[in-house]
């Protein structure tokens, strides 16, 4: 590897005089970024346009002198330009009398791949996330093709979500590039962020940046929050399903003075009545309710070139699973019923401050820094699980440029501090019961990335972090992200790097507690320093290739991504060795995961789009009791498809929108239940099957539109969810072999309405 990151550097020397550039950033009147502005030299073809957040990078010749920068609604703006130099422009509403009918010629995807960017991220827009039933992120990826959806047991009614084949704990999920889905939250942390809060997700495949820290393996996903300064006054969503869920969402948005601006955001969701669609006496979904609320602050001084954010929220989550006539009160530790709770509180105060040098704006310095704490309190039968975690981050960042603004780069130090609090009760267990797990992790670490970017066809992110963390030593993560344009509208990006996390076992497996199995921590001696395991280390590579082309005049996009994650250590868990156990172990042998993805997306008409996907796993494991085996519950084989169309906007705001998913699921590897009985026997390979989801809106006006909407129509449903389910408290009760929808068929409606 060390070869492949000493070529980038020399091609960076040898492409860092090859052109110049004139870099910018274009924002609002409230200092706020304009993404998608057009900006080109005039009488020229040369033209580029601003990103998500409002810069853009344009060559520089210098017989070109006025830069045109134009956004609808906006006066455009000219700047004469004598030298290469950074531009920061505040456009201008235009007033209403100034305003003429304006035909857009294209619409901007709710689902974007940028040309431009170095790293492969593809950006899920707010339309995007309007898309299906999403009540809370962990159900927002279902129409998109670079994330799996998938269930994680028969009990509580969670999504997780994998990419490159591997689990949501090998992604570093951000909240506005503050890592915020880890430890105690990593099995229902993705359901506790509403989809309503959220105004964007950027996904990115691969190695991630080293500016958010070293955890991240197979990717990351970054959401962000709608911003106060940008967002209407009022917002309100409701929601309601055949499956008893019913969900609010209101958002209450006012500008404090020309500076201050304040959101409050409240959230609740309950499900009701008890569901048991496949007849085996226990609940298809849990009993729950949720209430969230946030209050979120922005700051904006565009001409002293401050801005920050200020967050705090708090949200309570209890759900109850288990047999029909289970009642919590009389049933609790008893054998009258098999039940389960899972109670979480949570609470989180963040905050970021970034100032911009008025002199240099391409100069800027930014403090991110967040308290967190999540305390779940839960039993599943007899088994009992609970976690408290106290965290601080705070990452300290300065970014500015080298000679001229080819040359970028980003430094800084962050800190990162957990204290665990877990107690584990597994019924059965010798030696094993009521232990606890009571630790603190904490790290200091100090990080580098340059960029080369010579706004034509070439760029490069070469990083590299230093780390000292207490229980995982001082260690080094690599991370580089080249792209390059070979010809009009091909994109070809490869990257690499390393990634290293301590993996909390039963936190990420909690499904297993909803089981029989025995657990058993095979330690790894004394250099074990997480519950007696050594850290997992893995390396990704890979490469992506995008080409758009027109068909029939209309735009079509290409794109073939392969990744390879080879993993040095990893914390094994072995489910082949009986169903009636589960050990956990570090790696002795080899572990990989090979993900090919091959795209075809096409505009048949205006405003009627289809995305294709087929997605190939080859992901092996090798298991102590088992050999070389493929990782259960995945499947190999994956094809995605979905069809979304939308007739112009009339008068007043009326419009419809219709969206229909289609996933095939093929064979899954399957858990060990060879010497179950007969009965409570699965087999090697799960059979495959199909699920259509599909959604219909009405938009009555500018501020007022219904939904409606059904998931699996098909009404496919996973046979035999619940192993031993006619005797829970025996040997050979499992709740977490689920490779397919428990519930069936799900109908769906739901109102938004605005106030702007």
């Amino acid at each position: 590897m060390h070869k492949l990151f000493l070529i980038a550097f020399l091609l960076c020397a040898t492409l860092l005089q090859a052109q110049e550039t004139i870099s910018g950033k274009v924002l609002d009147e409230q200092n706020q970024p304009l993404p998608g502005a057009s900006v080109y030299w005039k009488d020229t073809s040369v033209s580029t346009s601003s990103g998500n957040d409002g810069t853009f990078t344009i060559p520089y010749n210098p017989q070109n002198m006025y830069l045109v920068i134009s956004y609808i609604g906006y006066v455009t703006d000219t700047v004469h330009v004598h030298t290469p130099q950074f531009i920061s422009r505040k456009l201008t509403p235009q007033k209403s009398s100034d305003l003429t009918e304006v035909v857009v010629d294209k619409t901007r995807k709710s689902l974007e791949r940028s040309q431009l960017k170095t790293a492969n991220v593809t950006t899920m827009g707010s339309k995007e996330l309007l898309k299906a039933a999403c009540c809370n992120i962990a159900e927002s990826f279902e129409t998109n093709p670079s994330i799996d959806v998938n269930f994680t047991d028969a009990l509580t009614g969670t999504k997780q979500i994998k990419m490159l084949g591997l689990t949501s704990p090998y992604l570093l999920i951000a909240e506005e590039n503050i890592p915020a889905i880890r430890g105690a939250s990593q099995a229902y942390g993705l359901s506790f962020v509403p989809g309503t809060w959220v105004e964007s997700i950027q996904i990115t495949k691969g190695a991630g940046p080293v500016v958010n820290g070293y955890e991240s393996i197979s990717g990351q996903i970054n959401y962000e929050l709608l911003k106060p300064m940008n967002d209407i006054p009022f917002f309100l969503n409701a929601y309601g399903d055949t499956g008893s869920r019913f969900e609010l969402n209101t958002h209450f948005n006012k500008k404090v003075s020309d500076k201050w601006s304040s959101s409050l955001f409240l959230h609740g969701n309950a499900r009701v009545a008890k569901n048991d669609m496949n007849n085996d006496g226990f609940l298809d979904n849990p009993l729950g309710k949720q209430f969230n609320i946030m209050n979120r602050w922005q700051y904006a001084d565009a001409e002293k070139g401050w801005v920050s954010f200020l967050n705090f929220r708090y949200m309570r989550d209890e759900k109850q699973g288990g047999q029909l006539d289970f009642d919590p009160d009389r049933d609790k530790f008893t054998t009258n019923n098999w039940g389960s709770e899972i109670n979480t509180d949570k609470a989180d105060v963040s905050a970021k401050l970034g100032y911009v040098f008025p002199d240099m704006p391409y100069q800027s310095i930014g403090l991110q820094t967040a308290f967190n704490w999540h305390k779940q309190e839960s039993y599943f039968g007899f088994n009992q699980y609970n976690i408290q975690q106290k965290s601080l981050y705070s990452n300290l960042i300065f970014n500015s440029i080298i000679s001229n603004t080819l040359n970028k780069f980003a430094t800084g130090i962050n800190f990162t501090y957990d204290d665990y609090n877990e107690y584990v009760y597994v019924n059965q267990l010798n030696g094993f019961n009521g232990d606890r797990y009571d630790r603190i992790d904490n790290s200091a670490g100090a990080f580098f990335e340059y960029t080369y970017d010579n706004a034509n066809n070439f760029s490069v992110v070469l990083g590299g972090r230093f780390d000292v963390h207490n229980r995982l030593g001082a260690f080094v993560t690599p991370r580089l992200h080249m792209r390059y344009n070979p010809w009009k509208s091909a994109t070809i990006r490869a990257s690499a790097g390393r990634g290293k996390r301590a993996a909390n076992i039963f936190a990420e497996n909690q499904a297993l507690f909803g089981s029989s199995r025995v657990f058993q921590v095979l330690p790894q001696g004394a250099g074990g320093k997480v519950y007696g395991l050594n850290p997992e280390i893995a390396w990704n590579y890979g490469v992506s290739f995008v080409q758009n082309f027109p068909v029939f005049g209309k735009n079509a996009e290409f794109v073939v991504d392969f990744y390879r994650t080879d993993f040095s250590n990893q914390v094994v868990v072995d489910l082949y060795a009986s169903p009636q156990q589960a050990l956990f172990y570090n790696l002795n042998g080899k572990s990989y995961a090979n993900s090919l993805q091959v795209e075809l997306n096409y505009e048949i008409t205006r405003h009627f789009n289809i995305r294709t996907a087929y997605k190939y796993y080859d992901i092996k494991t090798n298991y102590v009791t088992a050999g070389a085996q493929e990782r259960p519950l995945q499947a190999k084989n994956r094809f995605f498809a979905n069809v979304a169309y939308e007739t112009h906007v009339h008068e007043g705001g009326k419009q419809w929108k219709f969206d229909v998913t289609y996933n095939w699921m093929g064979k899954q590897r399957l858990p060990n239940t060879a010497t179950n009985p007969v009965e409570d026997r699965m087999g090697n390979y799960s059979p495959s099957f199909s699920l259509f989801n599909a959604q219909v809106t009405r938009s009555f006006s500018s501020v007022f539109e219904m939904y409606a909407g059904a998931e699996n129509i098909g009404n496919y449903r996973q046979k035999k969810a619940i192993l031993g389910a006619d005797d829970p408290f025996g040997a050979y009760f499992d709740s977490s072999i689920v490779y397919a929808p428990i519930f069936g068929q799900m109908y769906y409606m739901g109102l938004r309405f605005k106030v702007k």
